[in-house]
């Protein structure tokens, strides 16, 4: 019985970041061609709260969106966003979640993990996103890095570092051997 709330507990929260991030992404400033937006402070925070169940929250995401929900930047939606301009940064987001899960369960409670888990985040966002829009734009990678990467750095840093204090303020923190994420008030000793 408590292994099934587990799983269902898993499942609400997956689905609760998969809204966030929805709402992350109506949160924009239109720049071309990748909008500034607040998925990936969602994205972080999604991690740092699931952590290894962080990829289903941004699968369920990914496929509300191919399925027709305006869930991404500007209220956009469908296939087409994903194999669009911008589908490398989301199918980042995937990608991210997983190594960057993967990553904080294999560190136990090691010392600034979570903030090399973002650190990993942005890395592959970033690097999938610039290599998919450096396909986009005729296998330009400077152009692709100067219209889709450099402008959004300072920003995903700042969104990186939010998601880390709030995630540091909720308490959430994993003991060494521990499959899931506790609070902080719960520690003794």
């Amino acid at each position: 019985m408590e292994r099934d709330l587990s799983r269902a507990k898993g499942l609400s929260l997956a689905a609760v970041f998969a809204a966030l991030t929805a709402v992350g992404a109506l949160i924009s400033i239109p720049f071309y061609p990748v909008p500034f937006s607040l998925q990936t402070l969602f994205l972080y925070l999604c991690v740092l709260t699931l952590r290894e169940k962080a990829p289903l929250g941004m699968a369920i995401y990914l496929a509300m969106g191919a399925v027709g929900l305006p869930v991404f930047a500007r209220g956009m939606a469908g296939y087409s966003v994903l194999i669009g301009p911008t589908g490398g940064f989301l199918f980042g987001f995937l990608l991210a979640s997983l190594a960057s899960g993967w990553l904080l369960r294999r560190a136990g409670g090691m010392a600034y993990a979570d903030l090399v888990a973002v650190g990993l985040c942005i890395a592959i966002v970033f690097t999938i996103g610039w290599i998919w829009l450096a396909g986009w734009m005729g296998w330009d990678f400077r152009a692709a890095l100067l219209a889709g990467v450099i402008p959004f750095l300072p920003g995903d840093l700042l969104k990186a570092a939010v998601a880390v204090g709030v995630a540091k303020k909720l308490g959430f923190k994993r003991r060494v051997g521990q499959d899931k994420p506790i609070r902080l008030s719960t520690c003794r000793g």
